[in-house]
């Protein structure tokens, strides 16, 4: 990519979008097109057929859909799959036609078998079931690699694919209801400690195990692979090493500063036991995660004081 390429970043209010869209200006992008929502549906075909005639983008990253944790997956499935499904067919099938040279395609890892053997390899897709509190968000992200693959494989379209492990960092959702579970314990951290309670009450047992990528790392490893991978095979990016939810929580406590107890209602699901990806074949290809977790974990706090719990006390929320 030249630094006047134009690049369109879907997506790009989100955790994964927005870090692109930094990475891209920091790199010194000079030609970055984005829509919020409001200006562009993109489970909208026709207004997905007019921006890229209009646009003629030369590289996309596909970062825009619909995500969340184990409440709000159980909650909406029909809008998981649905909403996924209508984004990517719509945005994959304009790139194609409208002459785009090259797609990033940014899936997940909960699109690997619920037991599937670990450190999770890029060949274990499709080798066994999913775990049942994601499948249908990992359905249609399964659904999105089997396009960018078929459309390579047909067309001779360039896109890559590439899973990330569990995400965190600026612009998360804080939300309880549908976040992921590091901002879900950030937050719930917080106010229990300026509430003053003795204890915070955490979903499950404690003991699955989870793999934590700061965005920013995985915004520098997209823009490296859209210049340096091009097959359509996928490519696990993450850190390669794994912690427990307990020592997650642990450590959040410390970072809050967070003096009361931990207890676990054993009543609420875990989810996937572990979940750790094979980043092998990313290290073989030049690329390595530089953010630690607890550094990362630190600047997210902080940044969450500043934009979400600082920013609602302005307000009088």
């Amino acid at each position: 990519m030249n630094r006047d390429s134009k690049i369109y970043i879907a997506g790009h209010r989100g955790l994964v979008g927005s870090a692109l869209h930094r990475a891209a200006v920091r790199r010194g992008f000079t030609n970055v097109v984005v829509r919020t929502r409001a200006e562009l549906d993109l489970r909208d075909a026709a207004a997905v057929e007019r921006f890229f005639a209009a646009e003629r983008p030369e590289y996309v990253f596909l970062a825009a859909a619909k995500v969340g944790g184990i409440l709000a997956n159980d909650t909406y499935p029909a809008e998981f799959i649905g909403d996924n499904l209508k984004i990517q067919v719509n945005v994959i099938d304009a790139a194609y036609r409208f002459g785009v040279r090259k797609l990033c395609f940014l899936g997940s890892s909960c699109v690997y078998p619920r037991l599937a053997p670990q450190p999770i390899k890029e060949d274990a897709l499709l080798t066994g079931p999913l775990e049942p509190t994601n499948e249908w968000y990992a359905v249609a992200k399964i659904a999105g690699i089997k396009m960018c693959q078929a459309y390579a494989r047909q067309y001779g379209f360039a896109a890559i694919s590439l899973m990330p492990t569990n995400l965190y960092g600026p612009n998360d959702n804080f939300d309880l209801e549908t976040s992921h579970v590091l901002p879900a314990l950030l937050r719930k951290f917080h106010e229990a400690r300026v509430e003053g309670r003795p204890s915070v009450t955490l979903w499950g047992t404690g003991t699955p195990r989870r793999e934590f990528l700061h965005v920013d790392d995985l915004a520098d490893a997209a823009l490296w692979l859209m210049e340096h991978y091009d097959s359509p095979e996928l490519v696990n990016v993450g850190v390669g090493e794994d912690i427990s939810i307990s020592e997650l929580a642990e450590l959040i406590r410390s970072i809050v500063g967070f003096e009361g107890a931990i207890e676990y209602d054993r009543t609420k699901p875990d989810g996937t036991p572990r979940k750790l990806l094979d980043v092998s074949k990313l290290h073989a290809l030049g690329w390595r995660h530089r953010i630690g977790l607890r550094e990362g974990i630190e600047s997210t706090y902080a940044w969450y004081l500043e934009n979400v719990a600082n920013a609602a006390r302005r307000s009088g929320a």
